[in-house]
């Protein structure tokens, strides 16, 4: 990797704002995401029995998050494009801290959803902001490796909290996991208060946040092909990432019985496998730019679904005992793909809206959400059907349709509508 690949775009200032101050924000606040997803999830069989719930309720703790992370951006994106991102996000990461402080302290099933919506809800504002910030800073091909930087940081982030949350819940049960995402939370809350100014200029802010005119907004975001092929890269790949956080850890931990802790080391090795796809990314940007890049990424997930499809037919041919370590080469690629095409998906879907960026993020975050609320719907059923509980065959099957609609995405749809003007 060459030096020019590694350095983010404009190293210095850009706009006033010091360049390791955005990478170190958008790290955070991105990251913020994959810590209230996937730092719990080595305590999820733990928080179940705790809570007298079966699997598949348990799994709706981190389904009504992603719903509710969803739909609230169409809320948080208006009104960030109307008063800036700055009090977006001050608001929204306070109101976290709050939310998480809730589910730490949570005695039953009710409460716990009501804590998660809420923890989603206000995730969703400072994910978005995030997305937009970028636009807000950038043009679309240094975003794209802004981006990238960012998700790097994510990655790192990502590879370490599974491994504290495994150890987290075997020292301190599954309420130390959810304390720690309000540290988390206050941490992001200091860091914007104190260094990240406002990004989005006042003569670009929008005029009106009246429901016609979103109305009218979001459908001209929506019927852009540009914004469509992005959003759909994004929400096709998350939502095979998404089989994995439902119920990996139940397949890992329950039906491979392997430790929490060795679980957590689990999650990390997928997210060292996504950091290298954003490292892989950055480099292939430059040279690829962001077609083309996506055109190569297409391929892993596609064989990591496969990998896992073939894992499951030799297992029922065979009555094999399969041992956890054989599912992580198809985890792994999937992964890797996963760290290629989210940074582009996120770049794509606000291109073409300069000025609407708020909006066009908050879009695409609803669609990624509806989808991954599906697939968690219809994971939490698979499970529960006779002959399918208790096997590794809904994580394996379920990542494989998900690795061939990113493919399919990724390799077609993308190559036909994603071209980005060198005007957006």
């Amino acid at each position: 990797m060459s030096a020019s690949d590694a350095a983010p775009p404009s190293a210095g200032t850009h706009h006033g704002i010091p360049t390791w101050v955005v990478v170190v924000a958008l790290s955070m606040l991105l990251g913020l995401q994959p810590v209230t997803t996937d730092l719990y999830l080595p305590a999820l069989p733990q928080m179940q029995r705790a809570l007298g719930l079966t699997p598949s309720l348990a799994q709706w703790t981190l389904s009504v998050l992603i719903l509710s992370f969803g739909l609230t951006q169409l809320v948080w994106g208006p009104i960030a494009d109307r008063i800036g991102r700055r009090p977006v996000l001050r608001t929204c990461l306070s109101l976290y801290v709050l939310a998480s402080v809730a589910a730490t302290l949570a005695q039953d099933f009710s409460i716990m959803i009501v804590a998660r919506m809420a923890q989603g809800a206000t995730l969703s504002g400072v994910v978005m902001c995030g997305r937009a910030m970028v636009r807000d800073l950038y043009e679309p091909q240094d975003g794209a490796r802004m981006m990238a930087h960012g998700m790097s940081g994510l990655g790192v982030i990502a590879l370490i909290g599974p491994i504290l949350g495994g150890l987290m819940a075997t020292h301190g049960g599954w309420r130390a996991t959810m304390a720690l995402l309000a540290v988390s939370g206050a941490i992001v809350l200091a860091f914007i208060w104190l260094r990240l100014p406002e990004t989005l200029p006042i003569a670009r802010r929008q005029g009106s946040l009246a429901l016609s005119t979103l109305v009218r907004n979001w459908a001209g975001i929506g019927r852009h092909p540009l914004f469509r092929s992005y959003a759909l890269l994004s929400a096709s790949t998350y939502g095979g990432l998404f089989v994995f956080l439902s119920i990996s850890s139940f397949v890992f931990i329950d039906v491979l019985g392997i430790s929490r802790t060795l679980y957590g080391m689990v999650m990390a090795s997928t997210s060292l496998a996504y950091l290298m796809g954003t490292f892989y990314c950055r480099r292939t940007l430059s040279r690829r730019g962001l077609q083309g890049t996506v055109r190569r990424a297409g391929w892993y997930p596609l064989a990591g679904g496969l990998y896992g499809a073939l894992i499951s037919l030799v297992q029922v041919s065979t009555d094999w005992s399969v041992p956890a370590w054989a599912l992580l080469p198809g985890l792994w690629l999937y992964a890797f793909g996963h760290g290629i095409h989210q940074p582009c998906g996120q770049t794509g879907v606000v291109a073409a809206f300069p000025h609407q960026a708020g909006a066009a993020s908050a879009l695409s975050g609803l669609v990624l959400s509806v989808v991954a609320f599906a697939v968690g719907a219809l994971v939490s059923g698979w499970t529960a059907l006779p002959g399918w509980a208790g096997t590794i065959h809904p994580l394996t099957l379920g990542m494989a349709l998900g690795g061939a609609v990113t493919a399919r995405v990724a390799l077609h749809r993308v190559q036909r509508h994603g071209l980005i003007p060198r005007t957006a």
